[in-house]
């Protein structure tokens, strides 16, 4: 591991800043009865057979049901933006030439984790073995974003700087209140079933820079904890490989729209991050118990309750997190042609709506399966 360390310091020593890379997690189903189903090495194959490019951007996370793709690394958002809506393209036609179909929620509604097979890579076989229930339960789906910073300890610095914000990305991106066959009372149980349960997962400590981090991963590789730095999975991290800050907060959106919209937030709060370092901006640093009391809200109310403003310690309306985000970031979006957010409501929001005004939990989840099917193909100018 000490070999990986000095090449993750010399992968962020020469990390061109602000490049960015897109990362979707899709549940895959059965047309008829939007049940999961384990395709992901077929359809994995058969995109190796009819399309090397697609097959260079998919990937398995954890069990055979889902699929990931990632869009590489792109010069900016735009790029990497571009290159995701190829992808998506791509992988739909395949998704529907093979009889399937694809969800984007948080959580499968009605799914049993106990019948869900893991993907059989080394990775995944190590993490089954290692967290078994933790893993076997863990049927989420996510959206990542990683963004290119310079410098190993700049890095960790920006992952400090970003803990206090993870709670309103949570709000603004929950899509997902439905799991084990019944409405959770949540607005994101996926953050509980992952975040709440894996190990080294959720709001990170402060580490003050690259020396600190590396001393915790050495522990953990010393006290055998972990034996690959991947299996340390906060919510916002330094990438080792990519030479980038990876956000991992956010549900699975059910339309191309909100997720690149959410994209672009979370691009430009790394950013701004960058740039408040850069220019010396006093670091807000407050206890990650802080932080969770936010986080909690989050998870459970989302856009329906309330946040804390960890500053001045009072309550604000979670709906204004958005526009929180937006005016920070408005100096580096302004640079980077990054859009502001705005904000109407959240998957959580509207499934939970549709289930209020008496539609059974298989018509939401069929709606959002449409909103999907119908959105992500989309061929939109970048």
């Amino acid at each position: 591991m000490t070999l990986e360390l000095d090449q993750a310091a010399e992968t962020f020593a020469s990390a061109q800043d602000l490049t960015v890379g897109i990362e979707e997690e899709f549940a895959i189903l059965d047309p008829t009865t939007l049940d999961l189903v384990p395709r992901f090495e077929e359809l994995r194959d058969v995109a190796r057979r009819d399309d090397p490019h697609l097959a260079d951007h998919i990937t398995g996370e954890l069990i055979s049901s889902e699929i990931e793709i990632i869009s590489g690394a792109g010069a900016d958002f735009h790029d990497a933006l571009a290159r995701q809506r190829d992808n998506r393209r791509r992988l739909f036609a395949l998704v529907s030439e093979r009889g399937a179909e694809l969800g984007a929620t948080g959580t499968h509604p009605w799914a049993d984790y106990r019948e869900q097979p893991i993907i059989d890579t080394e990775h995944y076989r190590r993490v089954e073995e290692g967290l078994r229930y933790v893993a076997w339960r863990n049927n989420s789906f996510s959206l990542h974003v990683h963004v290119g910073i310079r410098d190993a300890d700049r890095a960790v610095r920006v992952c400090d700087r970003l803990r206090p914000l993870l709670p309103l990305l949570l709000a603004i991106s929950a899509n997902s209140p439905f799991v084990d066959g019944r409405d959770s009372g949540l607005a994101s149980a996926r953050t509980q079933i992952f975040t709440k349960s894996f190990p080294r997962c959720g709001v990170p400590d402060s580490f003050g820079g690259w020396d600190a981090y590396r001393r915790y991963i050495e522990f953990l590789v010393h006290t055998r904890s972990i034996v690959e730095y991947t299996q340390v999975w906060w919510s916002v991290r330094p990438h080792f490989a990519f030479g980038t800050v990876e956000l991992r907060i956010c549900d699975a959106q059910a339309t191309s729209a909100e997720s690149e919209a959410l994209a672009a937030l979370m691009v430009a709060c790394i950013a701004q991050a960058a740039r408040d370092l850069d220019e010396g901006r006093p670091l807000f640093d407050p206890e990650p118990r802080m932080i969770e009391e936010n986080m909690w809200r989050a998870i459970r109310f989302g856009l329906d309750g309330r946040l804390i403003d960890l500053e001045k310690a009072e309550e604000y309306p979670a709906t204004g997190a958005a526009e929180r985000l937006a005016a920070w970031t408005e100096p580096v979006r302004a640079e980077l042609g990054l859009e502001a957010v705005t904000v109407e409501g959240n998957g959580a929001q509207r499934q939970r709506r549709m289930l209020e005004a008496g539609a059974s939990m298989e018509d939401v989840f069929a709606a959002s399966v449409r909103e999907t099917r119908e959105s992500y193909p989309e061929e939109v100018p970048v």
